[in-house]
């Protein structure tokens, strides 16, 4: 009667304890992933400012002189090669934030330091994991992407007002990627290779053949389903919004219809119209 009597006021204690972590335990999760990251802060401060940099300065700068040179200012699809090349180059440093947090740190906590599994011995579900994951990413890729569009209007790759919209859009990609192979690598026991190859022969592809680099139309057409295909990872989702601009053949009008300013004639935009020529 009395070890009962005793281990009552404990239990009642336990239970009043595990209160806050079923409420906020997806919050929990992601406050670990924060301090996992800041291990390797260097490497995402470095990365989150590097990317931008190097890239808009080698291919919005540096071959976008060139294209500049032979094409115009504004030769492709009617706007500068930077502003054309830059969103799709924000989209798909989201995708590979993404890839990079939801691969190997999701096998790291089922295998090789399995910290999931005592997150799942505490009163944490194993929705509020995934949760507190999606949570602890989605904050890195808004992070990433503000400092990416910083730089994009550093150096004069926004031409609209309405490019702050590339934001979530890229956030919003990092995303739709992510979770998929986060699912994948939730069901692998062992890494032979698998995720090397995901990055090889999903996500490199997908970035190669997606116009990110260059228009779909320039492409063989036997070859251009592959970029619709994998369109997702960069603002080039609807066939009806390209991430600059599509030209009315039948006159010498052009209508914009891009990430930097939303149209009202396509789903993928907002509410506000644009044009572009007289």
């Amino acid at each position: 009667m009395t070890t009962t009597a005793g281990t009552a006021p404990d239990a009642q204690l336990a239970i009043a304890a595990a209160v806050k972590p079923r409420r906020f335990g997806a919050w929990y999760v992601a406050e670990h992933r924060f301090r996992v990251m800041r291990s390797y802060l260097q490497t995402v401060l470095m990365t989150a400012i590097g990317y931008p940099l190097l890239y808009l300065f080698a291919m919005g700068v540096g071959l976008g002189s060139l294209v500049s040179k032979n094409l115009g200012e504004q030769g492709v699809d009617g706007v500068s090669y930077l502003a054309f090349v830059a969103p799709a180059l924000l989209c798909t440093a989201a995708v590979t934030i993404a890839s990079e947090e939801f691969t190997y740190p999701v096998m790291l906590g089922f295998k090789w330091n399995p910290t999931f599994y005592g997150m799942n011995a505490a009163p944490i579900a194993a929705g509020q994991i995934i949760d507190g994951l999606v949570i602890s990413v989605v904050a890195r890729l808004f992070t990433a992407s503000i400092i990416y569009y910083v730089v994009m209007v550093l150096f004069g790759a926004v031409p609209s007002a309405a490019g702050f919209l590339a934001i979530p859009v890229a956030v919003l990609a990092g995303v739709a990627f992510g979770v998929p192979v986060m699912t994948y690598v939730a069901t692998l026991e062992q890494d032979t290779g698998q995720l090397a190859l995901v990055m090889r022969f999903v996500l490199l592809p997908m970035t190669l053949f997606s116009g990110t680099f260059f228009p779909l139309t320039a492409m063989p057409p036997f070859l251009q389903w592959i970029g619709w295909l994998s369109r997702s990872g960069t603002p080039r989702s609807s066939p009806g919004c390209s991430p600059t601009a599509w030209r009315n053949r039948s006159g010498s009008r052009s209508r914009t219809c891009s990430i930097w300013s939303p149209c009202s004639s396509c789903s993928g935009c907002g509410p506000a119209g644009s044009r572009r020529g007289g």
